[in-house]
């Protein structure tokens, strides 16, 4: 596992401990891994930063990097020959935009940056990694995980520990609208699971990875963190034209959610995930990711990690309190 001590990452890693896998981790040494694994330490950003991969085989590497595509093509390459198969957790946005509602694995592809490249744009170097695995590993040898929206525990990025956060503290809460929004996303424990069973059934090419559109709804979500967290919260559902006539910026300031019909909708919660459905995806019920997230951001007094390359998301308590018309 390159990396394993954050999010999906680090679910992967318990996934693989708990089928009694021997899982060794490279990893820079900032975050503990989980007990069980063999730890080997290097910045893949720096020279001879592989140094520490250089020996050894692996029946399966799995890689979430999603910055400098350089860093994925260096791993590969080492690690050719000398590994059987390279999973790369990629991202639903290395399609074009915009995506029609239901795009498959065939949609047309955003052009990715060179697979040598230094870091550009998200979708663009997402892209870039998926070349650079190709180009060591072939179609047969790899396995492209296109992941779309990811929630459950251990989170970085620090959408749903906002809800949670902002419906604990009750009182009156902003809800965007409509209750019944379908929502696309899949439970990081399962896209874990997904992607170890793809490995022992030797599959390759690329997946769409979350769960079918509508496994929940808006009001599912919400409903979900009310009920775990036993505030007293008022959802106040309020009309997406309300919300972004006051300047309110979707799936950033309110994490998750984008308007119904909109493109953004479509990109984010629409992915035609028949394929990994097929081939043995499993989804657990929203009030079991949002119950095991919120137990595991108690034990850290509310304060989840955020990831440095990614911007804080939530609303201001004060444009919500205007809103609101409190």
């Amino acid at each position: 596992m390159l990396g394993g001590t954050e999010f999906a990452g680090r679910a992967v890693v318990d996934a693989a401990l708990g089928r009694g896998w021997d899982v060794t981790v490279f990893h820079r040494g900032r975050h503990e891994p989980p007990a069980g694994v063999r730890s080997l330490h290097g910045d893949r950003t720096t020279p001879d930063g592989l140094a520490a991969l250089a020996e050894g085989e692996w029946d399966v590497v799995v890689d979430t990097w999603s910055a400098a595509p350089r860093a994925v093509r260096e791993a590969a390459r080492l690690l050719a020959g000398r590994v059987s198969r390279y999973v790369y957790v990629s991202s639903s946005s290395v399609y074009a935009w915009p995506r029609a509602a239901g795009y498959t694995e065939d949609t047309p592809l955003v052009e990715g940056a060179a697979a040598g490249a230094e870091q550009t744009d998200y979708a663009r170097d997402k892209r870039g990694g998926e070349l650079a695995v190709l180009d060591s590993f072939g179609t047969e040898g790899s396995l492209l995980v296109r992941s779309g929206l990811i929630l459950g525990p251990y989170e970085d990025i620090g959408r749903l520990p906002w809800w949670l956060n902002r419906v604990a503290r009750g009182g009156p809460v902003l809800a965007p609208g409509p209750r019944d929004l379908p929502l696309q996303y899949v439970d990081v424990r399962d896209l874990a699971e997904w992607v170890l069973g793809a490995v022992e059934a030797g599959l390759s090419g690329a997946y769409n990875l979350a769960g079918p559109p509508g496994h929940t709804t808006m009001g599912g979500l919400l409903d979900a963190c009310v009920q775990v967290t036993g505030a007293r919260a008022d959802l106040r559902w309020t009309d997406a034209g309300v919300i972004l006539d006051a300047g309110i910026e979707p799936w950033v300031e309110l994490p998750v959610w984008v308007p119904a019909g909109s493109d953004l909708h479509d990109g984010i919660h629409t992915a035609d995930v028949s394929l990994a459905l097929g081939a043995g995806l499993r989804c657990r019920p929203v009030l079991e990711t949002v119950a095991d997230t919120w137990s595991w951001l108690q034990g850290l007094n509310g304060v989840a990690p955020q990831r440095p390359d990614r911007p804080e998301v939530g609303l201001d308590p004060t444009v919500e309190a205007t809103l609101l018309g409190l």
